[in-house]
C-alpha cells in the first residue's frame, strides 16, 4: 500500500545527494530500477509535484542558503545549482521570493525555502512491515534530568486551537512554515534551535506552537503569521529518550516520554516538594531529533515561594 512512499523517499534522498550533479530522470530510473515514466508518475502521485519541479525547488533553496552563509560569487552559486547564468538565478529567485539574490545576501529576510520532503513516515513503515519488526530491544525507559534555559525570544505560530503536533499541521502549511523556519537558521538561538516546538498552557489547557528560538536581542523582521515572544530564563525538567530508529520506534518512544512528562508528580518525585511547575510564565518545549538527539519534552519549574 505504501511501497511507493518508501521508493519515493529513496528518490528524494538520492536527489539530495546528487543535487549539484544535474540529476536526470533517466539516472533516477536506473538507480531505482523502474521505468522513467513509472518513476515520474508515482513521484507526482505521492508528492503532488513533478520530479523536475522538486529538483528546481531544492536547487533554489540551497542556492539561497549559499547566498546567505557564504561569500562565494553569485555566478558560482548559480552554476553549482543548475542555473545557466547569474541572470537565470536572479529571475527564479525574484519570482519565488520577491527579491534579488544580491539584495537577499545583503539583508537576509525570512523566506519560504522549499524544504526536503519526507513522505515515508513511521505509520507507513508499520503498515508495510508490521509491529513485529519494531526494534523494541534497543529502547530504554524514558528518564528525567534538569536543564537551565537562559532568557531568549521565540518566533513561532502560537495556535490556541491545536493541542498537539497532528492538530497543528492540519491547520497550517507544513512546507511553508518549515521553509520559513529553515531560512531563519542563521539567527536561531543556540539552545532553542530552529524547529523546536512545544506547548503553552492557556486556561489550564496545553496549546501547540512551532517555530524557532531567537537570541534575546533579536530585533529583525517577523514573517506574516508568526509572533515573537520574550521568554524568561528558567530551570526545566527534561524528560527524554536517547536516539532511536525513527521509522521503527517513533510512536513507542514518544509515548514513553510524554507519559512520563505529563504524569510526573513534581511534589512527590523532585527535590522533596520544594519546586512546582512554571508553565504560566514559560512554555514547555519539544525536541524531536530521533537519530541524533532522541526525543525530549521540557517542562519549566520554579522554586516554591
Amino acid at each position: 500500500m505504501y511501497e511507493w512512499n518508501e521508493i519515493t523517499q529513496k528518490i528524494i534522498d538520492w536527489i539530495e545527494e546528487h543535487i549539484c550533479d544535474a540529476p536526470t530522470l533517466m539516472q533516477i530510473s536506473e538507480h531505482i530500477g523502474y521505468s522513467p515514466f513509472y518513476c515520474s508518475t508515482q513521484f507526482r502521485r505521492v508528492t503532488g509535484r513533478t520530479i523536475k519541479s522538486y529538483i528546481a525547488a531544492r536547487q533554489l533553496a540551497l542556492a539561497a542558503l549559499a547566498l546567505r552563509d557564504t561569500e562565494e560569487r553569485i555566478l558560482d552559486i548559480a552554476v553549482r545549482y543548475g542555473y545557466s547564468s547569474q541572470e537565470a538565478l536572479t529571475r527564479a529567485f525574484s519570482a519565488a521570493f520577491g527579491c534579488t539574490p544580491a539584495s537577499y545576501r545583503k539583508k537576509p529576510l525570512p523566506i519560504p525555502l522549499p524544504i526536503r520532503q519526507v513522505v515515508y513516515l513511521p505509520e507507513h513503515y508499520q503498515a508495510m512491515k508490521g509491529a513485529q519488526d519494531m526494534s523494541s530491544t534497543i529502547l530504554t525507559e524514558a528518564n528525567v534530568r534538569v536543564e537551565f534555559i537562559p532568557a531568549h525570544k521565540y518566533m513561532g505560530i502560537w495556535d490556541e486551537s491545536a493541542g498537539n503536533y497532528g492538530e497543528f499541521w492540519q491547520r497550517h502549511d507544513c512546507d511553508a512554515v518549515c521553509g520559513i523556519v529553515d531560512s531563519m537558521s542563521h539567527s536561531s538561538d543556540l539552545i532553542i534551535t530552529g524547529h523546536t516546538a512545544g506547548w503553552k498552557r492557556i486556561n489550564g489547557e496545553l496549546r501547540y506552537f512551532y517555530g524557532t528560538g531567537l537570541p534575546v536581542d533579536y530585533s529583525g523582521p517577523v514573517p506574516e503569521g508568526f509572533e515573537v515572544r520574550d521568554i524568561p530564563g528558567s530551570y526545566y525538567l527534561l524528560f527524554f529518550h536517547p536516539a532511536f530508529d525513527y521509522l521503527k520506534d517513533n510512536g513507542e518512544v514518544m509515548s514513553r516520554v510524554e507519559q512520563l512528562a505529563w504524569n510526573y508528580d513534581i511534589e512527590k518525585e523532585f527535590q522533596g516538594g520544594r519546586y512546582t511547575w512554571n508553565e504560566e510564565a514559560c512554555p514547555c518545549y519539544q525536541r524531536h531529533y530521533p537519530e541524533v538527539l532522541g526525543y525530549q519534552v521540557l517542562r519549566p519549574i520554579r522554586r516554591k515561594l
